[in-house]
């Protein structure tokens, strides 16, 4: 590829002069002395790799990246800074995303060392991307089968993985995920319920409540995705998610008894994901409910059953989900 892009930003000139002295001719460089101008920046070209100072006037480094992951989420961050309090770096990672912070005074060699990791690592990711895409237009084919034959197997669930696929991927996108764990979690979606094949008819569509036998029955159906996926070795990262999309945030979950950060993030959307559809989707055995019905549910179980970002992430993309999802809907039942 070419030149690898890196928008710097500092409002000291001197320091912004150093920085790019630093960095100049290995790297194609942008400029500001504004976070706030160096926004609009990333709105009009794409940057591999950001550079910021922390203590700014218009607004600190943190909250600059923090908004520069909703302009561009797969860049690498990257914080220069004097301060080494725990709350502040902990804010920089959980919420600006970034891949490493540099004290100051720094050494310019070490600060070309980290933007070199920080860049090998964004193309890794890139190659990564690429990957899962061809992953996915290699079994496209072959995962739209599954779903048609899981739809066909249970009318109850006609376009459930499609829909809880579109909740998961929504959730992954307002989490900042890079385009390669998106992905993963697009399959997973589109496979978690796969194991479903193995379940007798009689109890998919029996229209009583399951007994404890039948359900225990129903919880095989984990089981039966990893025997159905765990040999197709493109698939490994992709059956961790649906492996583990029943575990429980405080480990009271099935059927491995997982927890908290444990469980993949993948999961974890998915387990929320899934939830919200199975109760806004009619069963045989009792009606379905409103989505906000739904939601003040699954907010009731934040913290137990489901991870309490993943629900809050719900709660923010719903309404704009709903209208979506109407439109995914009326396509589905234009292809039965």
């Amino acid at each position: 590829m070419d030149k690898y892009k890196i928008l710097i930003v500092d409002d000291e000139p001197d320091n912004l002069a150093l920085l790019y002295r630093t960095l100049r001719g290995k790297y194609d460089i942008a400029k500001s002395t504004s976070p706030l101008a160096a926004l609009e920046m990333m709105k009009l070209e794409h940057f591999n790799c950001i550079l910021s100072d922390h203590k700014m006037p218009e607004m600190d480094g943190v909250e600059f990246l923090k908004r520069s992951c909703e302009i561009t989420p797969d860049a690498m961050r990257l914080l220069v800074t004097a301060y080494t309090d725990a709350g502040i770096l902990i804010d920089a990672i959980n919420y600006a995303k970034i891949y490493r912070y540099i004290k100051k005074p720094y050494n310019p060699d070490e600060l070309s060392l980290i933007v070199e990791n920080a860049l090998e690592y964004w193309q890794l990711k890139a190659d990564n991307s690429v990957l899962v895409n061809d992953l996915k237009e290699l079994f496209a084919g072959t995962i739209t089968a599954i779903v048609e034959a899981l739809d066909a197997k249970d009318s109850y669930t006609l376009g459930r993985s499609r829909r809880v696929t579109f909740y998961a991927v929504k959730m992954a996108k307002a989490l900042h995920l890079s385009e390669t764990t998106t992905g993963k979690i697009e399959l997973a979606g589109l496979l978690h319920d796969i194991g479903m094949i193995g379940i007798s008819d009689d109890i998919l569509s029996k229209v009583e409540e399951l007994t404890h036998d039948e359900y225990s029955e129903i919880k095989q159906h984990v089981h039966h995705s990893i025997k159905i996926l765990d040999d197709i070795k493109q698939l490994r990262d992709v059956v961790e998610i649906i492996k583990y999309h029943h575990e429980f945030y405080d480990g009271n979950g099935y059927p491995f008894g997982k927890k908290g950060e444990d469980i993949p993030i993948g999961s974890r959307i998915i387990a929320v994901a899934d939830a919200f559809d199975s109760m806004t989707t009619p069963k045989a055995y009792r009606n379905q409910v409103t989505p906000e019905e739904a939601l003040n549910r699954i907010k009731s179980h934040s913290g137990k059953q489901f991870d309490p970002i993943v629900v809050e992430t719900l709660e923010q993309i719903l309404p704009e989900a709903l209208i979506e999802i109407k439109d995914l809907e009326r396509k589905l039942k234009e292809n039965c």
